[in-house]
C-alpha cells in the first residue's frame, strides 16, 4: 500500500486529494530526515501503540500532519503544521471536536510533553521521538540527516544548538510514556542522547 493508499484507508476516498498534497510534502527534496520514510515509521509505531490512545485515528491523522510543514529555517513548523491541518481538515466530513484533536496534538510534537492523563498525545510523542531509541546506526544515520537538513548552519553555531535540543529532551522526566515504549527505548535513548552530546562537545 503505497502512502496515499494509506491516508485513504484513513480519512476517506473524498479526503484523497489531502494525502496526495501530504505525500508530497514528505518528499520535499530539502528533507533528509522528516521524510516519507520517519512518516511511515510514526505511523507503524502509533499503530503498534494504538492501544495506549483513547482516540487512535486523531492520533494516526495527527501524526500525518505533524511534520506536514517543515523549514529548518524556521522555527514555528509545528504550529504552522497544526495550522495546515485545521485547514484541510475543516474541508472534510470530520467533526470539529476531532479536528481540535488533532490540531492540539500536531501542536504537542514542538515540546513532546504531553500531560500524564494525554493518552493520546503520549502515543503520538513516543512514536515521534522512537528514533532516539535505535540501534546506534540507525541512529548516526539520523543524527547525519539531520545535520544536512541544517547544512546552512556554521558548524559550531549547529553543535551549541542541537546540544540545547538533546539536553532539553535529557531534561524531561521521561523521554516515553506509554509502558511497551519505556521499555523498548528510553535507556537507549538516554545513551545514544548523551553520546551525541559528547561528540557534539569534541
Amino acid at each position: 500500500m503505497d502512502l496515499v493508499d494509506h491516508w485513504v484507508a484513513l480519512a476517506g476516498p473524498q479526503a484523497r486529494h489531502i494525502g496526495v498534497e501530504l505525500d508530497g510534502r514528505y518528499g520535499e527534496p530539502h528533507r533528509r530526515y522528516h521524510t516519507r520514510e520517519h512518516l511511515v515509521a510514526v505511523l507503524d509505531l502509533v499503530d503498534e501503540l494504538a492501544g495506549h490512545a483513547a482516540d487512535p485515528d486523531a492520533v494516526r491523522l495527527a501524526a500525518w500532519f505533524h511534520d506536514a510543514v517543515y523549514d529548518p529555517q524556521r522555527a514555528d513548523n509545528e504550529e504552522r503544521s497544526a495550522r495546515l491541518a485545521a485547514r484541510m481538515l475543516a474541508d472534510t466530513d470530520l467533526p470539529p471536536a476531532v479536528v481540535e484533536r488533532v490540531v492540539r496534538l500536531v501542536e504537542l510534537t514542538a515540546a513532546h510533553d504531553p500531560r500524564e492523563d494525554d493518552r493520546d498525545g503520549r502515543v503520538l510523542c513516543d512514536a515521534d521521538l522512537a528514533i532516539l531509541g535505535a540501534d546506534p546506526a540507525r541512529y548516526a544515520a539520523y543524527t547525519a540527516a539531520v545535520r544536512e537538513e541544517y547544512a546552512f548552519v556554521p558548524e559550531e553555531i549547529y553543535r551549541a544548538g542541537r546540544a540545547e535540543i538533546l539536553n532539553g529532551l535529557l531534561a524531561l522526566p521521561a523521554l516515553f510514556h506509554t509502558p511497551e515504549a519505556k521499555t523498548r527505548f528510553e535507556e537507549r535513548a538516554r545513551h545514544n542522547v548523551q553520546t551525541e552530546l559528547v561528540l557534539l562537545a569534541g
